[in-house]
């Protein structure tokens, strides 16, 4: 197994192999992370969901917690394939029912990964998927996460920025009116513009001149690519929309050449193993490429994706990445201070929280040494 006798030294401690010190999730747990890539629409609390059906007689099981955590999570036993994982979201749609429901999901994605030692957060979010059912207007649904997201830094204390996101098997119109209105707030939290959706049957091209155009207003760029598509994909996020980061991209592997560009442009991976297996992406975490690529020097960081979904935390993503994918506790400080080099902040933010990060990641470690 790829891994398995990678050897490194990490402050004076010397591995031969994964199994040499297995460590428990306290440990992950107390690590300073900083997340990426995670969805706000798949970030629910299964209580908050409970209480929001009894409020509304949703059609769903009001006072069945297992059978709801069946119609939006993905359990053990349940195919890994990605509609089943997508099926979920057809759930999850019924509950954004008010601007109160949509402020308080926001807080609590937020609160959730405070509780998770999360010290910086990107959290992406649809305006679409969030208004539709309300038929709310676009722009209110922006401010409503926005004012949200705000009361929630300013009470847990994690550094907090939004992203926008679009998808691609929905009309131009749609992106058009989410690009312009998150230009519009670039300076109340939003600092970036993700392509989501179908890549498996819609290409990134028809919104290239919308992401230069917010690219040239000031937000910066991700695109979910490699993930249900091949790796044509990743390219074309790079060269055609001009993508710093990629959602995913595990595919990467399947074209040399895309490889190639995402080195060369010195592309982001956002990387969120427990949903590439949930999905049907890679068939294991044993096999995951995540440790290919960054011997392959791809940067990559470690992302939940959808953590209401896949039921974890990140804390569960770095405990994954190093007992079972077979990563060193040195790669692991590289993926988290990585993601702090590369959050979309200016360069000097990103230069002090990529040192806080490193600093309190070599604390941790040496605290948990202490008898």
């Amino acid at each position: 197994m790829h891994f398995m006798v990678r050897f490194f030294s990490f402050m004076g401690e010397t591995h031969t192999t994964t199994a040499a010190r297995t460590r428990g999730r306290d440990f992950y747990r107390a690590l300073p992370k900083v997340e990426l890539h995670r969805h706000l629409e798949g970030s629910l609390r299964l209580v908050t969901m409970l209480e929001i059906a009894q409020q509304y007689a949703l059609d769903v099981p009001l006072h069945d917690p297992p059978a709801l955590r069946q119609l939006v999570q993905v359990l053990p036993g349940e195919p890994y394939t990605y509609q089943n994982f997508l099926s979920k979201f057809l759930t999850l749609r019924k509950f954004y029912r008010s601007p109160e429901i949509i402020q308080r999901v926001t807080r609590e994605a937020i609160y959730d990964a405070a509780a998770d030692n999360v010290r910086y957060l990107e959290l992406r979010f649809t305006p679409v998927a969030l208004g539709i059912l309300g038929n709310f207007p676009l722009s209110e649904v922006i401010t409503w996460v926005v004012e949200a997201a705000r009361a929630a830094e300013a009470r847990c204390g994690v550094k907090t920025r939004l992203i926008a996101s679009i998808n691609r098997h929905e009309s131009i119109e749609l992106a058009e009116q989410v690009t312009r209105l998150a230009i519009d707030r670039k300076d109340d939290g939003i600092v970036g513009l993700d392509l989501a959706g179908d890549e498996a049957n819609f290409s990134a091209r028809p919104f290239a001149s919308l992401f230069g155009e917010a690219r040239q207003a000031g937000l910066r760029l991700t695109v979910h690519a490699g993930e249900w598509g091949g790796a044509a994909n990743v390219a074309e996020a790079i060269e055609v929309l001009h993508a710093e980061r990629i959602g995913h991209g595990v595919r990467v592997f399947e074209d040399e050449r895309a490889v190639a560009v995402a080195r060369a442009h010195g592309a982001i991976f956002e990387v969120c193993p427990t949903s590439n297996i949930q999905s049907g992406v890679c068939p294991s975490l044993e096999t995951h490429p995540l440790g290919r690529m960054l011997d392959s020097g791809l940067i990559s960081t470690l992302n939940t994706d959808d953590p209401g979904v896949s039921a974890i935390k990140l804390t569960h993503e770095y405990e994954n990445a190093c007992e079972t994918i077979g990563l060193t506790l040195a790669d692991l400080r590289r993926m988290t201070v990585d993601a702090a080099s590369h959050a979309f902040l200016n360069h000097g933010e990103n230069a002090a929280l990529a040192a806080q990060i490193g600093a309190e990641f070599d604390l941790a470690v040496e605290n948990s040494r202490t008898p």
